[in-house]
């Protein structure tokens, strides 16, 4: 079993930024993928980035590519999340994920544990 917690959100302008980082506990040994979602109000839960166990890959959707960066510390079963030049349209609640095995990273679907989320709002 495994417990994940989000912190690190908070109310910014555009252009500003922020570092996610997700906490994880238990029976971390069997979480060898980790990924980033978001859901904004009436929109279905999306993906934004994920990690592999080793950090050495790392996967981004098209709408945070370039401004976003995901990193982990398995020593601190931590992993993060860089945003950079948040938008508007960044503004959503931020979900961190995890399971043994994925096949399909971006789909919320191949994930069994997640984290209560952390709200992050972007004004304009």
């Amino acid at each position: 079993q495994v417990q994940l917690v989000e912190s690190g959100g908070g109310l910014v302008q555009a252009g500003d930024s922020l570092r996610l980082s997700c906490a994880a506990s238990g029976r971390t040994l069997s979480t060898y993928a980790k990924g980033w979602f978001r859901q904004a109000p009436g929109k279905e839960r999306e993906f934004v980035a994920a990690i592999s166990w080793s950090g050495v890959n790392a996967y981004y959707s098209d709408s945070v590519k370039g401004r976003f960066t995901i990193s982990r510390d398995n020593a601190k079963n931590t992993m993060y999340l860089r945003m950079n030049g948040l938008r508007p349209e960044d503004t959503a609640v931020y979900y961190c994920a995890a399971d043994g095995a994925v096949q399909s990273i971006s789909v919320p679907d191949q994930y069994k544990y997640w984290g209560q989320g952390t709200q992050v709002t972007v004004s304009s």
